[in-house]
């Protein structure tokens, strides 16, 4: 079968208003919604209706943001997000439910982008814990996003099998996020086939495309530093890479295009993202790619005591903050952390994160 093709869903006006035409014309074959972006709020009707209609249809996917699976030390938050997330598919049928790979809710500092974990056997065992609970209250597979942020060339390189190692145990599988990929390969002009073929490509479910912004750079390495913020179009590189990926990935089932909800305002914004969803779809019409469904078998796993690592959890408090109150970048970069590397970090892109973080939480 071919995959589908779908939209991650935003509940502003805008938004809503930009994607009619596609849902009149029944071409968003797939719904992926953030369903814990509303966990502390009710939905509108009108949006509860739309969900429930793909869920009715075997058309509903999920995709979390906040349970922030490297947290080293274990949370009342984190148990009441599995509650609340156990709840949410006994109400709606998912066909499967994803997740960032990174940490993001360390202190007070809880919106943003998820943050690169130190790819080390202490955080993949902290991030195959938090798996395993996350798989214990689903009945359907779990997944997870790669990061479009890295603090090195290495990093990188390495977080493909690292992943890999991570999603094994609960048979799990892989978002491949081509702009993320391509955030990485300005940033650090690597060819964007390579990064991509270091990925275990036979796990990949499901492939997200989505557009970004410019930030001029301040260490002169490159000109300009790539941001994945979802507010612009689809850069024409990842139109030109998406048939190589339709044709190494014999396991995609869903193709999902993101933009935030307050991006698409203007008449010329709004052509412009219907352009490319048809784009996209003329692309997966024209590649003889078949994607392969293999049947899943739910993993059992033994409850045990949360896996807690408390130095490393003070580092990523430490680090989290340093960030967020604009230290020195070469201040950073010196610190003897025990787990985090940062003498190998980028210096651009240690700016870059405390920009981001600031953005979110400017108070």
């Amino acid at each position: 079968m071919k995959p589908y093709l779908g939209l991650s869903m935003m509940a502003e006006t805008d938004f809503v208003s930009a994607i009619l035409p596609l849902l009149q014309n029944s071409e968003i074959e797939v719904l992926e919604w953030s369903f814990d972006t509303f966990f502390n709020a009710e939905e509108p009707n009108w949006l509860s209706n739309l969900i429930d209609f793909y869920s009715d249809n075997n058309r509903l996917i999920g995709h979390g943001v906040y349970y922030s699976l490297f947290d080293a030390k274990w949370t009342s938050r984190q148990q009441q997000w599995l509650d609340s997330l156990k709840l949410e598919t006994q109400k709606r049928k998912y066909s499967h439910i994803t997740e960032h790979f990174g940490f993001m809710n360390t202190e007070n500092f809880h919106q943003g982008i998820p943050l690169p974990v130190p790819l080390c056997s202490k955080t993949l065992q902290i991030g195959k814990d938090r798996l395993s609970r996350l798989q214990n209250v689903l009945e359907i597979p779990v997944g997870l996003e790669n990061l479009a942020f890295s603090f090195s060339a290495d990093d990188i390189k390495q977080q493909g099998d690292f992943l890999d190692q991570l999603i094994r145990d609960i048979d799990g599988f892989l978002i491949l996020d081509l702009h993320n990929i391509y955030c990485q390969a300005h940033n650090f002009r690597m060819d964007i086939k390579e990064i991509i073929n270091s990925y275990p490509l036979n796990k990949v479910k499901e492939v997200h495309l989505s557009g970004g912004s410019w930030q001029e750079s301040v260490y002169g390495k490159i000109s300009m530093v790539r941001r994945d913020t979802h507010d612009d179009c689809i850069p024409k590189e990842l139109f030109s890479i998406l048939p190589f990926v339709l044709e190494k990935c014999h396991h995609l089932n869903y193709i999902i295009i993101e933009r935030l909800g307050n991006s698409i305002k203007t008449k010329k914004e709004i052509q412009n993202f219907l352009h490319d969803f048809r784009r996209v779809r003329k692309i997966m019409d024209d590649s003889s790619a078949e994607s392969v469904i293999e049947k899943w078998v739910k993993p059992e796993f033994l409850q045990e005591e949360p896996l807690e690592d408390l130095l490393l959890y003070q580092e990523q408090a430490l680090l989290t903050k340093m960030l967020f109150e604009k230290e020195n970048q070469e201040t950073i970069r010196n610190y003897p952390f025990t787990y985090f590397n940062t003498a190998s970090w980028d210096l651009e892109m240690i700016k870059t994160a405390e920009n981001i973080i600031k953005k979110w939480n400017p108070y």
